[in-house]
């Protein structure tokens, strides 16, 4: 039976009346069913604007503040009284890359100077339910003002400029220059987005903004420095956020020639010559503000994604937990995939229930449910509490010294004399040269082995080498790597680990004559596999305690430098072997690699891996950990 529902500052039940007289409009009110609003409302005769959203701030530096420019879509029956509330999508790349998996850009196709074609599902599917969608051109991308300044502190403010406006506390005009002004909003608004978009969102978040409910940012960046960097080394290529800024802007060479000097500036303080943590990176770190999120936040992520790293939602999760935020996590076995791309039925379902409960404040479950969705082997999809999966526990796993071979992994350090092992950097070595035949002798890596596991082992959680070594020369780069060795099934890193069929497509939502919700199939590229790299890390060893504090190395002496890997969530099969492999310089994680070839020399005594392994310590000697 249908619950009729109307959306005011809360959800009530519409009362019964009497009869109204004949000329007597009923507000239109949103349908209910099942704990989720339905489709009542129209998408072809939907309400389309343009609205561009006054700044307060001039980032291209002609005098003039800057304008967002924002394409909306909202029922019609917001025109006889309906509330909605508002899912906006910031990004830069409605010009340029487009969206989703098969790159889709807004369009007006019939040149009235309103959007036909609108990027993505959320229009056709959610507008027909209940709610208004916005697509947002970032501050210097597209019909906005402004240059980009790769997550810096105008693009941050851009979707809380639109917000404000919402909800009446900034200034809007349309193309005729006429003021806009809401009356339609409920006061509730929610933002998503993948990649950039993923990051403009929790922008918002940290901002505190009034009137943002919920974010759901999808494989973001939180903290550019961590994308573009590892621990002090710089990962992405010299003067990276400068061509990203000309990639975003690729469609407006006029903009490119304005922005240049605003480019050239970020160049010259991004601190591309020495990879160290600087002042300049504080406003593109949103970790450090996490105490001012007033939303909800729901994070999905590929563990497997070599893009947009995994650290970046592990830290933000420990973050959200640590000041008790609503929160919700999904980590699918994926590379930099949106989940409509890799759990497509499941994700609109849940999207769908989420943004209910958070903007029409519908009272569905969502929140009771585990907060958790984890895909730890291919297909197999878990849910848990929290992350990492309760009941994990560090376990070291010390360094054996082996001859010239492999050495051996065990649950206590080794007797006697301390021993050490050296190898030489190699900024040429590929990883495939790292892994491979980890027992036969290597001059340009240490190689560390367990028995064949006696049953599974699951990791949860950020591994970590923790190594006392030396350096030949006054620095080394230090890498390494958590590898399964033995015959498994995975998704395959190739494409992300999807693939994109064709026929027939999947539709989600209504139509209108140049828009639908209508998408290709995907599915994974699962490969059988004898090897397989894990997770890996990399840290300079002149940022050894710290990345904003360089310290010289002093040849030949031992210090204590961890190595972070890479957030995991893994299950190492019974018969296959649990492999550590260090290295100098890592060529295929890192954009840069050592002129010299420092000797690095290895204490094997008091080095180990910290794993989180389900279950802690029983858990890895019924394994056939060796204690030693």
């Amino acid at each position: 039976m249908r619950a009729i529902v109307s959306v005011g500052a809360a959800i009530t039940l519409l009362a019964v009346t009497a009869p109204a007289a004949a000329e007597r409009v009923e507000t239109p009110t949103i349908v209910v069913e099942g704990g989720v609003t339905q489709p009542a409302f129209g998408y072809a005769d939907a309400i389309r604007e343009r609205i561009w959203v006054d700044t307060d701030f001039d980032s291209d530096r002609d005098g003039v503040k800057d304008v967002i420019r924002v394409d909306l879509i909202r029922p019609a029956a917001t025109e006889q009284g309906l509330k909605v509330p508002v899912i906006i999508d910031n990004s830069p790349y409605y010009a340029t890359l487009g969206r989703g998996n098969e790159s889709e850009l807004k369009a007006d196709i019939d040149g009235d100077g309103l959007l036909d074609r609108w990027p993505l599902f959320y229009d056709n599917y959610f507008v027909p339910r209940g709610y208004a969608v916005a697509l947002v051109d970032m501050s210097g991308t597209a019909g906005s003002t402004g240059c980009p300044t790769i997550q810096g502190a105008n693009e941050n403010a851009s979707g809380p400029a639109v917000i404000d406006w919402l909800n009446g506390r900034r200034n809007a005009h349309d193309s005729n220059g006429d003021p806009v002004v809401v009356d339609w909003h409920n006061g509730k608004s929610g933002m998503i987005g993948k990649s950039y978009d993923g990051s403009l969102a929790m922008a918002a978040a940290v901002s505190g903004v009034d009137g943002l409910s919920t974010v759901v940012p999808i494989a973001g960046p939180y903290n550019y420095y961590d994308y573009t960097r590892g621990n002090g080394i710089v990962t992405r290529g010299n003067n990276y956020l400068g061509s990203l800024a000309r990639t975003i802007t690729a469609d407006d060479p006029a903009r490119q020639a304005r922005c240049a000097p605003v480019w050239n500036e970020i160049g010259a303080n991004d601190g591309d010559e020495h990879g160290d943590y600087t002042p300049f990176w504080h406003e593109r770190n949103y970790l450090d503000d996490a105490a001012n999120v007033k939303a909800s936040v729901f994070l999905v992520h590929g563990i497997q994604d070599d893009n947009v790293r995994a650290d970046h939602f592990s830290k933000f999760w420990q973050a959200l937990k640590t000041y008790d935020i609503p929160r919700k996590l999904w980590v699918g076995r994926v590379g930099h995939i949106d989940p409509f791309d890799f759990r497509r039925d499941v994700w609109v379902d849940t999207l769908h229930r989420w943004f209910d409960y958070w903007l029409h404040g519908i009272s569905n479950g969502i929140m009771d449910e585990p907060k958790v969705d984890v895909e730890p082997s291919v297909g197999v999809w878990e849910q848990h509490a929290d992350w990492p999966i309760p009941r994990t526990g560090n376990v070291n796993m010390w360094l054996r010294p082996g001859a010239d071979s492999a050495g051996q992994l065990a649950l206590t350090p080794a007797g006697g004399a301390p021993t050490t092992r050296s190898f030489v950097d190699n900024p040429s070595q590929l990883e495939t040269a790292m892994i491979n035949n980890p027992d036969q002798p290597n001059g340009n890596r240490l190689a560390f082995l367990s028995p064949p596991l006696a049953e599974d082992l699951r990791i949860s959680g950020t591994p970590e080498i923790n190594l006392t070594a030396s350096s030949s020369l006054d620095g080394a780069y230090f890498g390494a790597m958590l590898v399964e060795y033995g015959p498994s099934t995975q998704n395959n890193r190739t494409g992300d680990g999807i693939l994109q069929t064709t026929l027939p497509e999947e539709c989600y939502g209504e139509s209108s004559p140049f828009d639908d919700g209508c998408y290709r199939p995907v599915a994974y590229r699962p490969t059988n596999v004898t090897q397989w790299r894990v997770t890996k890390g990399i840290r300079d060893g002149q940022n050894r305690n710290s990345v904003a504090a360089p310290e010289p190395m002093t040849p030949g002496q031992m210090y204590e430098i961890s190595i972070p890997l890479l957030p995991e969530d893994y299950v190492f099969s019974a018969g296959n072997r649990i492999g550590v492999i260090l290295v100098g310089s890592y060529r295929s994680y890192s954009a840069e690699t050592l002129a010299s070839r420092p000797t690095i020399t290895v204490n094997t005594q008091v080095s180990h891996l910290s794993l989180p392994v389900l279950g802690g310590q029983q858990a890895a000697r019924r394994a056939g950990i060796p204690l030693r």
